[in-house]
């Protein structure tokens, strides 16, 4: 099966298609350079040509004609994404979708949006319109897209009252395209949504998002201090576990992330300096301040509805989840990060703690779980090779911390290596010559891999010849 990309530009010409290169490449690269594999395997991939979808009839056009061509298409939101989602593997069409950007339909509790929305954007008119906001957000969240966070999310600021976006209840409806001969307008709900949640567009085409929203609050934003990281772990863990304080972020970093990556902070504490970041809604903060009460050894050093500082240190979320390694990047630009599942055990936490010092420098942030909480790691990895990145990989497995593998591309190797039947089937029945995406789906391509190291595609494009 080989692409005729040039009849298929040439039937899409009307359309909004990029033509400078470097505006190709730029709308064909994502976050993936995160990870040093990922940078290695990846940094030389472009689309052979990009449109800019204004309607889901463009889209719906933009399928039809790629799938008689046999052109790969690939969708791209704000393109922040950290596993390599949006980025064309095979080439062919890259769909950005950031002219799809309206908000359709604002609600009692839910909000009906075009995919290409900035989240803070939907956020902003929300908050004007109706005084609610989303429940969560990456933090990305002033260039990130809800498309491509439905997408190729799994959580962020938010998961500390909502747990994780797949959970029962934080998508209402999805709006999705298939692509065939004549593409097919679906419409999923409930236990459907499964099918083309966190699936990289492997297997549709997002047009169109319900969500649920909550209350819009002026949330009080804090650091509290602590002297040891146990101290300040248990305390993020009570913080959010306490039912009669709402929580939006509780992250937790590790001396010295603080003192060594977080600028405006650093004059605030020391390189052994343990910190807490919360989002706490502000009529809860006599609530959370008697509970820090109870923690011996911490306190308050930054709260944004008293500023002491000479600076504000800007958004807290911007300081949580991948941003923490954001900003660590800047100064080191070889470090790196996990993602790890240590689930309601701090003594796991606390056990991967002693055992890493030295390879990692551990940042958490807690989520809510059905009745309790989940510790998710997301520790700041010093300059490391593959293989010792698999190292490291396979000491945390053999200590039994689950690995979200930010060094993979694949939706099964970047979760649990194991194939999610729901989309596969769904992918078999929307995308039966798989030009979706291509190559981000394992079970796809090769049924019985056997994760005995980093997947490759076939396919993918082979790098350029360096000249001699």
């Amino acid at each position: 099966m080989t692409p005729n990309i040039a009849d298929a530009k040439a039937k899409l010409s009307h359309l909004d298609m990029e033509q400078n290169p470097a505006t190709v490449r730029n709308k064909s690269r994502d976050f993936f350079w995160y990870s040093p594999v990922l940078k290695d395997a990846m940094d030389h991939l472009e689309a052979d040509f990009v449109i800019n979808a204004k309607s889901e009839d463009e889209i719906i056009e933009i399928l039809r004609v790629c799938y008689a061509h046999d052109v790969p298409v690939t969708m791209r939101g704000g393109g922040t994404g950290n596993y390599g989602q949006a980025m064309p593997l095979a080439g062919g069409c890259v769909i950005h979708v950031a002219k799809m950007n309206k908000v359709k339909e604002i609600g009692a509790g839910y909000v009906v949006v075009e995919p290409g929305a900035v989240i803070k954007e939907i956020d902003d008119e929300l908050k004007e319109k109706s005084g609610q906001e989303l429940r969560m957000y990456p933090s990305t969240y002033s260039q990130a897209t809800i498309g491509g966070f439905i997408a190729g999310g799994s959580g962020g600021c938010g998961s500390a009252a909502w747990g994780a976006l797949r959970d029962i209840g934080n998508i209402k409806r999805l709006r999705v395209i298939t692509m065939e001969a004549e593409p097919r307008i679906l419409e999923f709900t409930g236990e459907e949504l499964h099918r083309v949640s966190h699936a990289y567009g492997t297997n549709g085409i997002i047009t169109e998002l319900e969500l649920p929203l909550a209350p819009a609050y002026d949330w009080t934003e804090l650091f509290v201090r602590f002297d040891t990281f146990r101290a300040a772990t248990e305390f993020a863990g009570a913080a959010t576990a306490e039912p009669g304080i709402l929580v939006k972020l509780a992250s937790v970093y590790a001396a010295p992330i603080a003192h060594a990556y977080f600028q405006r902070v650093k004059p605030h504490v020391t390189e052994d300096d343990h910190l807490v970041g919360l989002m706490v809604a502000p009529h809860n903060m006599d609530g959370l301040v008697t509970l820090l009460e109870r923690f011996a050894g911490g306190n308050v050093i930054y709260r944004s509805d008293d500023v002491i500082w000479d600076r504000h240190p800007g958004p807290m979320y911007e300081f949580g989840w991948n941003h923490t390694t954001l900003r660590a990047m800047k100064f080191n630009k070889g470090l790196t990060y996990l993602q790890v599942r240590y689930g309601s055990d701090i003594e796991k936490v606390m056990a991967a703690y002693e055992a890493f010092q030295g390879k990692l420098h551990m940042h958490l942030e807690v989520m809510r779980e059905g009745a309790g909480i989940s510790f998710a790691g997301l520790p700041i990895v010093e300059p490391m090779d593959k293989d010792a990145l698999d190292q490291l990989v396979a000491e945390h497995e053999a200590m039994d911390c689950m690995i979200f593998n930010p060094h993979r591309y694949t939706l099964e190797e970047g979760g649990r290596q194991s194939t999610d039947m729901r989309q596969l089937d769904f992918k078999r029945q929307s995308d039966p010559k798989g030009l979706l995406n291509p190559g981000k789906m394992i079970a796809w391509d090769e049924p019985d891999f056997d994760y005995a190291d980093m997947y490759s595609y076939k396919n993918i494009r082979a790098k350029p010849e360096t000249a001699a």
